[in-house]
């Protein structure tokens, strides 16, 4: 157990302060949940207040992480995130005095789906909720939560604006993304079938948004059911539509807009990715993902 007053000290004054600063600098709130736990992690492990540990213990706990309860680097490198940011964003330490090590991760390319793969995955997925969010990821590069929070209202079906509004995305930032036609089409059958009125893509019982988790789930329900063995989650979707953007001739910057990437080569990495051997179906225009599917 946690020995008593423990949880007061980092559960109050300091877990607000630091949760303040991250608020004032638009963090996500899942970021803001993971940077919480990961700190209250450490805080359990030394059973005493965050704010007075020095930089050994800090990198001692890190160390830990992956010695003895053998956690991937990637999560011991949220854990370092974390710390940093109260350490020297909170706290006011100098990084070069107060110094908090990140582990080197090996970049790992995604598992791509082939449009083949994608039109069977969606056959797959019988459920017209968890379809459509599924159609609207892969149409739009939208992340998941940020589907998951989409509004009736956020779409802008205009003749001249034909867009989807994203608003409060990765880094509270709002920016418009791509409405299809084809996307345009499957949305008004589904919105006219669902009787959807606020939220696009609502959880049962109509008056809450679809949770990551549940979106999640459906992605490796439709996966299996369609009886494909390639890794990853629904951010698979992401990655699909931007590299099917580029094999079908869209530019990057275009593509780091609709994606939201605040750095271009983030967006560029999906170069690697692009088959030299595809060629878009004639008449179907490159920006209509899902369009191009095959039947």
């Amino acid at each position: 157990g946690v020995f008593p007053g423990f949880k007061e000290i980092f559960m109050t004054p300091l877990r607000q302060r630091m949760t303040d600063a991250m608020l004032q600098r638009g963090y996500a709130t899942s970021t803001q949940a993971n940077y919480v736990k990961a700190i209250y992690g450490m805080a359990k492990y030394y059973r005493r207040d965050p704010a007075q540990y020095n930089a050994e213990e800090v990198q001692a706990y890190l160390l830990h992480m992956v010695k003895d309860r053998h956690v991937s680097f990637s999560s011991m490198n949220q854990t370092a995130c974390a710390a940093r940011f109260l350490y020297e964003t909170v706290l006011g330490h100098d990084r070069e005095t107060f110094h908090i090590p990140m582990a080197k991760v090996p970049v790992t390319q995604p598992e791509l789906l082939s449009r083949e793969e994608i039109a069977r995955m969606f056959a797959a997925c019988t459920n017209p909720v968890y379809r459509m969010i599924l159609q609207t990821i892969y149409a739009t590069g939208l992340r998941v939560f940020e589907a998951c929070a989409l509004r009736v209202r956020d779409i802008d079906s205009a003749a001249d604006r034909m867009c989807i509004r994203v608003e409060n995305g990765k880094g509270a930032k709002t920016r418009y993304t791509l409405l299809s036609p084809s996307l345009l089409e499957l949305l008004r059958a589904y919105v006219r079938k669902t009787k959807s009125r606020d939220w696009l893509f609502c959880a049962r019982g109509g008056k809450r948004p679809l949770s990551v988790k549940s979106a999640q789930r459906a992605y490796w329900g439709a996966r299996d059911g369609a009886d494909i063995t390639k890794r990853g989650g629904v951010h698979t979707l992401r990655h699909a539509f931007a590299t099917h953007l580029l094999e079908g001739g869209v530019d990057l910057v275009t593509i780091q807009r609709l994606m939201g990437h605040s750095n271009i080569s983030t967006t560029s990495r999906y170069m690697h990715l692009i088959s030299p051997q595809f060629r878009p179906p004639k008449g179907v225009d490159p920006l209509d993902l899902l369009a191009g599917l095959p039947s």
